[in-house]
């Protein structure tokens, strides 16, 4: 069975290399199938088409390339090879590229490195026989935080409130930030910011074609000096979704996770795709929810009570359960909410009830409380800081609930076969009239 390379292959017009390439596959000087593509948009189409392809031969100074197209042609098994002209500085390691060649690359050397970083292809079958691993980069992540709901639920002040929660806490001093990621960004209203600029577009840009550094990321948040946050502004119009790449995305919120100990991020809840809907286009839409919502630590989940508000929480969950997300990482949080014990009791059975009769094994908590407060919508007109009694019950659940997670040892906790004194009256008390 007879294999050879099958090499797609994109440059700006009249490009030396890109000729010679084709005169070498054409002679048979090469072992190569030379497949030539007039445009980045030809060789997306193409890498998506399902054929096989060994390696993508790319231009470095073509506009568009960059690391969603990196990650796409390596999701379809092709190595991506990048031509260095030398005049573009950029590191294409960082990107994802198997292998860089000099503009005057001879014949010897673009077949040692197909034969280093491709995998030939038999003429006999249409797809690639290995894929090429991902290795994600070492480091430091910091937690992340997912606050969703449906609209009119309060998410955007929870979200703010355990922002400001966890910056009071002395391990994160000046390191937790509150990330808008919906696609109606409301925090810049709520913080009352003169500024627009820089914000997760910005973000997202400086990804899209390099790593940058942890100050680098830093310097695109506001420092929201009354809170004890930094704040990263979402999209300026709703539109400016189409400019958000999901892999470019990706990698932006991997920084932010590099550069703070907590990252908030205030997020739709819309998460069908393709497989869902049958569109691609509604798929890379709820791109920044569907990448947060899956790599987030911990989901907080707001609602209202009440009939409307119960359905709307249980829709959310069900959603995110469907979505992946194991229902022990799922935070339901109650806003606005009856202050009788009953009333509450009434909603947390309620919801239980409904969950278990979903038909799986949700594992979901129950609710937290958050009662309505007077002079909410000062405090956020003013920028003043939000009442810390109204958000320290959402704010130690949260704690808890991410200190489950981590490897460090409760300093006090006694040997679970030691017995532990217990003082008189420390339990409570109860009468039998109770």
């Amino acid at each position: 069975m007879a294999e050879r390379f099958v090499v797609l292959g994109v440059a700006q017009v009249r490009s030396p290399w890109f000729r010679e390439v084709a005169r070498w596959a054409t002679s048979a000087m090469l072992p190569v199938e030379f497949v030539k593509a007039m445009s980045l948009e030809e060789v997306r189409v193409r890498l998506r088409a399902g054929r096989g392809y060994s390696a993508l031969l790319v231009d470095d100074l073509l506009v568009g390339v960059d690391r969603d197209l990196v990650e796409l042609a390596r999701e379809a098994g092709c190595a991506v090879v990048v031509v260095d002209s030398g005049r573009a500085t950029r590191s294409w390691g960082e990107l994802g590229a198997s292998a860089v060649l000099p503009a005057g690359f001879g014949r010897d050397e673009l077949v040692q490195v197909l034969t280093q970083v491709a995998t030939p292809i038999a003429r006999t079958t249409g797809a690639a026989i290995v894929t090429i691993a991902r290795e994600g980069s070492p480091g430091f992540r910091g937690h992340l935080v997912a606050v969703t709901g449906a609209g009119g639920t309060g998410r955007s002040t929870v979200a703010a409130a355990i922002a400001q929660g966890l910056a009071g806490d002395p391990r994160n001093l000046d390191l937790v930030c509150l990330a808008d990621l919906a696609l109606h960004a409301e925090q810049a209203m709520l913080h009352a910011s003169g500024d627009v600029v820089p914000g997760l577009v910005e973000l997202v840009e400086a990804h899209r074609s390099g790593a940058p550094s942890i100050d680098e990321v830093r310097r695109l948040t506001w420092h929201v000096h009354e809170r004890g946050y930094h704040l990263l502004l979402g999209l300026r119009r709703h539109r400016d979704w189409t400019a958000i790449r999901p892999r470019s995305f990706a990698a932006g919120l991997d920084g932010l996770r590099r550069g703070f100990r907590v990252v908030v991020a205030d997020v739709d809840a819309d998460v069908e795709g393709e497989q869902a809907t049958g569109s691609l286009d509604v798929e890379e839409r709820n791109a920044i929810a569907r990448t947060t919502l899956a790599a987030a630590d911990l989901v907080v989940v707001a609602g209202l009570p009440g009939m409307k508000g119960l359905h709307s929480l249980l829709r959310t969950l069900r959603d995110l359960l469907a979505h992946g997300v194991p229902g022990v990482q799922l935070l339901p949080v109650v806003n606005r909410a009856p202050k009788g014990l009953r009333s509450r009791a009434e909603v947390t059975s309620a919801l239980g009830e409904l969950l278990d009769g979903s038909g799986v094994g949700h594992g979901v908590p129950s609710p937290i409380y958050l009662p309505e407060r007077r002079r909410l919508d000062e405090a956020l007109r003013d920028g003043a800081r939000l009442p810390d009694a109204w958000s320290a019950p959402i704010t130690g659940a949260v704690q808890a609930m991410l200190n489950v997670g981590r490897d460090e040892p409760v300093a006090d906790a006694p040997p679970e076969d030691e017995l532990v004194p217990v003082p008189p009256g420390s339990l409570g008390s109860w009468t039998e009239d109770e």
